[in-house]
């Protein structure tokens, strides 16, 4: 498994944006599809975005297209996950996620972070 530590959360207003980043431990990471996923109080963990390592390849949740980017720093082994134009709906903990297979959902990631808050103020 990889070691994941998720930062950057905090508290913002509606349309603000925040940056979150994934520190991952190094030997590994090039070879892990990465992702982050979002779980809000009462609610599942629901995915957010993917970047797969083979092809580089993205995908997004369609709550959060043309808002959110996710790429990797393979210089500093960090995943991010910019966020712009935030809504309260965006409101959740937001967790790291990696795996050997392509993530499309909770049941594909083989390793998870802490989280991290992200809380949106209307």
């Amino acid at each position: 498994q990889v070691q994941l530590v998720e930062s950057g959360g905090g508290l913002v207003q509606a349309g603000s944006s925040l940056r979150l980043s994934c520190a991952t431990s190094g030997r590994t990471f090039r070879r892990y599809n990465m992702g982050w996923f979002r779980q809000a109080p009462g609610k599942e963990r629901e995915f957010v975005a993917t970047l797969a390592w083979i092809d580089g390849s993205i995908d997004y949740a369609d709550s959060v297209k043309g808002r959110f980017g996710i790429s990797r720093d393979y210089a500093k082994n960090t995943l991010n996950l910019q966020m712009n134009s935030l809504k309260p709906e965006d409101t959740a903990v937001y967790y790291c996620a990696a795996s050997a297979r392509r993530i499309l959902s909770t049941s594909d990631v083989d390793s998870w972070g802490q989280g991290t808050q992200v809380t949106v103020s209307s």
